[in-house]
């Protein structure tokens, strides 16, 4: 089966229809898949739903997609660098879900892995528990019962990912802190679309190396990235 494609465009035609929910890497603008990002702006496919980390900045990232109104939905633990995002969530534009950071990567992982629910007691007592099933274990010191929640594990319709290096039967390799969501995010999507700066040839990557195996893979494009900092910080000389 053909994975690899000539474009973002090409990787994901036929894959796109307005009203899906898609699945996005990276964290911050660190491993975003800015190039498959841009080339669902330029098909202009609306009401869109996000399961990522976060929102991107204004100018980048799904921050493009914000700014042409092609989001309705985010569900995300961090969207603090975003004016826009602020500005369509407090005027009612944009629904948001927060999940704590650690609950959404799991979520995702749960989805990838055909497990429909788990249990935390990460946010029980606040605002995240609300409307959620509540459950006791015994868990506490000496078997005392303790509280948790469930969380539904995310199926997404598209899951779009960045990684280093891929071989061209789709086995990933992320660069240092670039993996964060990535893998998986790549999981949960019925089709998973990923962007690489190299391909190499099949056998080539070292199967320990190997981050997340090809079966999750079903396209693949190579291409040149901007790699933005979100805050540059430097010290005076």
């Amino acid at each position: 089966m053909k994975k690899v494609y000539g474009s973002a465009a090409e990787a994901l035609d036929g894959l796109l229809f307005d009203g899906m929910f898609i699945a996005s890497g990276g964290f911050g603008l660190c491993g975003i898949p800015e190039l498959l990002l841009d080339a669902i702006k330029d098909a202009g496919t609306q009401n869109l739903t996000f399961a990522s980390n976060n929102a991107g900045v204004d100018d980048f990232g799904i921050g493009i997609l914000l700014q042409t109104k092609q989001v309705k939905k985010m569900i995300s633990s961090y969207v603090g660098e975003n004016a826009e995002f602020m500005r369509q969530y407090l005027s009612g534009e944009l629904e948001l879900e927060f999940n704590p950071q650690g609950t959404l990567a799991e979520r995702m992982r749960s989805g990838g892995c055909g497990i429909p629910g788990f249990y935390t007691k990460t946010g029980v007592g606040t605002v995240i528990a609300d409307g959620k099933e509540h459950k006791d274990f015994p868990t506490g010191e000496n078997g005392t019962p303790e509280t948790y929640i469930m969380e539904e594990g995310i199926f997404a319709d598209l899951a779009i990912v960045k990684a280093w290096k891929a071989d061209e039967t789709g086995n990933l390799v992320f660069r240092k802190t670039a993996r964060n969501f990535n893998p998986p995010a790549a999981m949960c999507g019925k089709t998973c679309v990923v962007e690489v700066e190299e391909i190499v040839p099949t056998g080539s990557l070292d199967p320990d190396s190997i981050h997340l195996p090809g079966i999750y893979v079903h396209r693949l494009i190579q291409g040149e990235h901007e790699k933005r900092i979100e805050q540059r910080t430097v010290r005076q000389g």
